[in-house]
């Protein structure tokens, strides 16, 4: 009669699942048997039933075969993880090396391209490096133009704020005290531009009736005759 193929789960009846745990634990306890003596190796074999009842197996002969086994086992995975350890340290130090390499690179790099902005350092440099440090320079000084050009602005504009604020002020200050307010200043600009004018016009009329003619003679003076005449 062909048995058919045992489905992985749990046995949900008890005496099934009993039976079956007494029957697979004896052949589990044979195998490892038949593997210690066939092959000659240490097996240790540990097996709790479902009410906490203990089976194992040694194939050590001496006492505490078990116990030296487990030793052995954790010993074993002692070592090994400080090895695992270790060769992670060191793939740890390769990676740091790398990086710390690949950042002195860096800086180094850094620092030429600073010295060449700076004007020192450019004897190695080829004419395709120095008109790209050329083409850098000039987008560097638009950018702070821009910069500069936009803060002087608002400037400007703060100070214009400023002055309306002040203008104000004042109004309200005269206003309270009873005085006049101050005209624009384009009517006083206009009266100060008439009065220039007039000055010119009076300065030219000043150097008008200061000019003498005078007339440039070779030679002696000429004497006057005297319009009497000598008796």
């Amino acid at each position: 009669m062909v048995r058919g193929k045992t489905q992985m789960k749990r046995i949900e009846n008890a005496a099934s699942r009993q039976v079956t745990f007494s029957k697979r634990r004896n052949g589990l306890l044979k195998k490892a048997f038949e593997l210690s003596v066939l092959c000659d190796a240490e097996v240790a074999l540990i097996i709790f039933s479902t009410r906490g009842k203990l089976y194992e197996f040694s194939s050590c002969s001496r006492c505490f075969s078990l116990n030296n086994t487990i030793d052995r086992f954790q010993k074993r995975m002692k070592d090994q993880g400080l090895s695992g350890k270790a060769v992670q340290d060191h793939d740890h130090m390769e990676l740091a090396n790398e990086d710390t390499s690949s950042m002195a690179k860096r800086i180094e790099f850094i620092e030429s391209s600073k010295r060449k902005l700076l004007g020192d350092g450019l004897e190695s440099c080829s004419i395709d490096e120095l008109q790209q440090i050329e083409n850098q320079l000039e987008r560097s000084l638009a950018k702070i133009r821009e910069r500069k050009n936009l803060m002087l602005r608002e400037q400007i504009e703060l100070m214009k704020e400023e002055e309306k604020s002040l203008l104000k002020q004042n109004v309200e200050l005269r206003e309270k005290c009873g005085m006049q307010p101050i005209g624009p200043l384009n009517n006083r600009g206009g009266g100060e531009e008439e009065e220039d004018e007039e000055d010119d016009v009076e300065t030219e009329s000043e150097t008008e009736t200061m000019e003498v003619e005078t007339e440039l003679f070779i030679g002696p003076p000429k004497r006057q005759r005297s319009s009497k005449k000598i008796p």
